[in-house]
């Protein structure tokens, strides 16, 4: 009943782009399938599944073909995008499944031509030197021979939108919908968040080399934290005198700038460098000289604490 309905069913013919995603799924999936399997020897001795590669692969892929195309007539990329193989055969535009013979020469024709891909030079490695030259020279022309065929009918499939690969060409195996496909509604909210938040983050990549990020800490430093005692000019010269007017520290080289805070050498050097137009954090006067503190006016307000 259920091949009869299957029968009954129309074909839709599917994207070119679609048949390729599914090509490029099947291939991702066994490499997943070949990862993982390969993993579970991981503790085992290396080089242990090396001998019998090509033999353990296509035991998996006949594995995957025993569960896919010969009940479902679909690989998994296929079904993923819900596609399916289509008996062509016919010339009947009703959809009808692939024949076993079919499913077999499919595969024959990849999981064989893997295996063999593999294994040829293999094969014929113990003839003499002669005539293993002559074999891999013919193994080499057959190889080359299928390659063209590859891309001749790559090209027609480009223009005609049928028969992704060699394969199906031979057996007369398309790929078709599974059930007609309906309209898609394509929401762009998540595109325009995507754009808008792009957009911000290249103005921000712009914007933030122009910004002078210590100017604008020492900025605010001395808007939020004035000089205790700014009342008394006389203990306040006292403190500035005593201590970096930027690290708080005793100051190393002491330095002024014109005003009446001190500064490590290189605390005001480094600032300097860094932005040309640096002013004191304490009363915001830009630097007109830097000069070293005499020393008798620091010792003289060091020791009158």
């Amino acid at each position: 009943m259920a091949s009869m309905d299957n029968d009954n069913k129309k074909v839709t013919p599917v994207l070119r782009v679609s048949q390729l995603d599914a090509l490029e799924l099947n291939k991702a999936l066994e490499q997943l399938v070949w990862s993982q399997f390969s993993r579970c020897f991981h503790g085992f001795k290396p080089g242990l599944l090396a001998h019998f590669e090509p033999e353990i692969k296509a035991l998996l892929w006949i594995f995957l073909w025993r569960f896919t195309i010969y009940p479902k007539n679909a690989t998994v990329g296929q079904a993923i995008l819900n596609i399916q193989y289509k008996n062509d055969l016919s010339q009947v535009d009703k959809y009808q499944t692939l024949s076993k013979q079919q499913k077999l020469w499919y595969l024959i024709c990849t999981v064989g031509g893997k295996w063999v891909e593999e294994r040829c030079y293999d094969l014929f490695s113990y003839q003499p030197l002669e005539s293993l030259q002559k074999t891999k020279y013919f193994i080499n022309l057959v190889f080359g021979f299928l390659k063209l065929g590859e891309l001749m009918n790559f090209l027609i499939f480009l223009q005609k939108g049928k028969f992704a690969t060699l394969t199906e060409r031979i057996l007369r195996i398309r790929s078709v919908f599974c059930q007609p496909q309906g309209v898609r509604h394509i929401g762009f909210e998540y595109m325009n968040r995507e754009l808008l938040w792009h957009g911000f983050a290249e103005f921000l990549v712009f914007l933030l080399p122009l910004i002078n990020i210590q100017k604008l800490k020492l900025r605010v430093a001395s808007w939020s934290l004035p000089v205790p005692g700014c009342g008394r000019n006389e203990n306040a010269s006292v403190i500035s005198y005593k201590e970096c007017s930027l690290c708080g520290e005793c100051p190393t080289m002491p330095h002024t700038i014109g005003c009446s805070h001190v500064f490590c050498y290189y605390c005001v050097k480094s600032n300097y460098l860094l932005d040309v137009y640096f002013t004191c954090p304490k009363c915001g006067i830009e630097v007109q000289e830097l000069q070293p503190l005499k020393y008798r006016i620091e010792m003289k307000e060091v020791h009158t604490q």
